[in-house]
């Protein structure tokens, strides 16, 4: 008798495990994207069959890391054609410092200690810049300029590190960043981490990827042209013709884990910009 009682507990414990299998899936089946979305997104120049966009809430995911809410995509310009291949590029939109102008950022209690050390180390590297703005870590989420919260994790199963949006019109930083909490897990170092926080900071100022012209730089496969993508890509003046990954600018559009600390012609634009 008590082995048939072990046998059934056996059973039981295991259709409760592969029920909370099944939910568990579940969760991780993302909305459908509507094919007015795929057609606006496609129309202003990005690649949504290799790197489909993905829904969360009202807003997506698109390209990997740039967040697109759905009147934004919809009011995209379509591309004109740029075929472009200078290094560095910033949006239209740019953040308002009047000379001088202090961001704050807010971050998430739910982070780990490795994680939290590269944020402050993305942070440190824009202020080394002595640039028009500058970056302050908060304690209060009450009127910071930009949060850093926790990504969804059903975002973080389909490979995303990090997303971020672009300067608004009015000249304020993008206010929110959305960050992988499985980083160290996944093998990133603290230089690692700061880079992935240092590039969606980038994002928020106004930056577009380095290889923008050209994803497969970094991100390898076919070349895929994000284009205009009714925000701007505008040339910086002062940096060089060309993108490759050697180089290893901050902005290049996927990351190979490595530490990508501000090289010559990033810090160039910077200045420019700021």
């Amino acid at each position: 008798m008590k082995k048939l009682n072990s046998l059934v507990a056996l059973a039981l414990l295991l259709s409760v495990f592969f029920v909370a299998c099944e939910q568990e899936e579940e969760t991780m089946v993302t909305p459908e994207v509507s094919d007015e979305v795929l057609v606006a997104l496609e129309d202003a120049g990005f690649n949504v069959i290799d790197q489909p966009p993905i829904k969360f809430e009202e807003s997506y995911i698109v390209e990997g890391d740039i967040l697109l809410t759905h009147k934004q995509i919809l009011n995209l310009a379509q591309t004109d054609g740029l075929s472009v291949n200078s290094k560095q590029y910033s949006t239209n939109n740019l953040v308002s410092t009047n000379g001088s102008r202090n961001i704050t950022v807010f971050v998430s209690s739910s982070f780990n200690a490795a994680t939290s050390a590269g944020i402050d180390l993305a942070i440190q590297r824009y202020n080394a810049e002595n640039l028009e703005i500058t970056f302050q870590r908060v304690n209060s989420s009450s009127n910071a300029d930009i949060t850093i919260s926790r990504l969804n994790f059903i975002l973080e199963f389909f490979g995303v590190l990090g997303s971020a949006g672009f300067p608004t019109a009015g000249g304020d930083p993008f206010n929110e960043i959305s960050l992988s909490g499985r980083l160290s897990n996944l093998g990133f170092d603290t230089g690692g981490i700061a880079t992935i926080v240092s590039h969606e900071m980038g994002h928020c100022i106004g930056f577009r990827h380095t290889d923008y012209f050209d994803r497969s730089i970094s991100c390898g496969g076919a070349a895929d042209n994000e284009g205009d993508a009714g925000v701007g890509a505008n040339l910086i003046p002062g940096t060089p013709a060309g993108a490759n990954l050697s180089d290893a600018s901050w902005m290049l559009a996927c990351s190979d884990g490595s530490d990508r600390p501000f090289n010559t012609d990033d810090q160039t634009a910077l200045n420019f910009l700021y």
